[in-house]
């Protein structure tokens, strides 16, 4: 016999397979639809960083999704003139023009010089939740990106300075860079982020 759920029972008052009574107008149950886990978040293709935003430029290496790029070079190159340094310094004339309601110039800002290490130095601000570490750490700057720019060192020992999405910007020369897209530098080139950091290059 043939129970109301379909099965083949060799009993006639009661489903053998599945318990239903025979005869019984019992409409069919639908197997529960399967438990699908939420897609997790997809890798950044360079460095496989999950990145749970889908923006366009990882936190963590500054892949460009849409050109499939990132500025930075992974072996060394030696510098066509000597090392490089920067000065690091707060540029108050950028902070009165590009004042920002609620942010204060600091009064006890400190010039200090670095030296540029090939083949990359990272401009950011550090931040455990963000998991950003960058080697040029401006935390004092509200107006820097924790993921701002990357200084890079190309195969013919030129430095290149590269915007990875920051939101208020990278400036040469007060120029506004393109996000994404390398410039070269050059002895004496100035940069500007955040809210008065100015980095002047030196080529020794």
């Amino acid at each position: 016999m043939i129970c109301p759920r379909g099965h083949e029972s060799a009993t006639d008052d009661f489903c053998d397979v599945c318990g239903v009574r025979m005869g019984a107008a019992t409409a069919l149950i639908p197997a529960a639809a399967p438990v699908v886990a939420a897609p997790a978040a997809p890798p950044c293709p360079h460095c496989g960083t999950p990145q749970p935003d889908a923006g366009r430029f990882c936190e963590d290496c500054g892949y460009d999704s849409s050109t499939g790029r990132v500025p930075v070079l992974t072996a060394p190159a030696p510098a066509p003139r000597g090392e490089w340094t920067a000065t690091i310094t707060a540029d108050r004339t950028w902070f009165e023009a590009n004042a920002v309601d609620g942010v204060t110039f600091p009064a006890d800002h400190l010039t200090r010089d670095i030296h540029l290490p090939p083949p990359q130095l990272r401009i950011g601000r550090k931040s455990a939740s963000k998991g950003t570490d960058p080697e040029l750490d401006l935390a004092d700057d509200p107006g820097v990106s924790h993921s701002h720019a990357i200084l890079t060192q190309n195969l013919d020992g030129v430095w290149l300075v590269a915007d990875v999405g920051s939101t208020n910007g990278t400036y040469v020369n007060e120029t506004l860079l393109e996000a994404g897209r390398s410039h070269p530098l050059a002895d004496g080139d100035v940069l500007h982020v955040g809210a008065w950091t100015c980095i002047t290059l030196h080529a020794d």
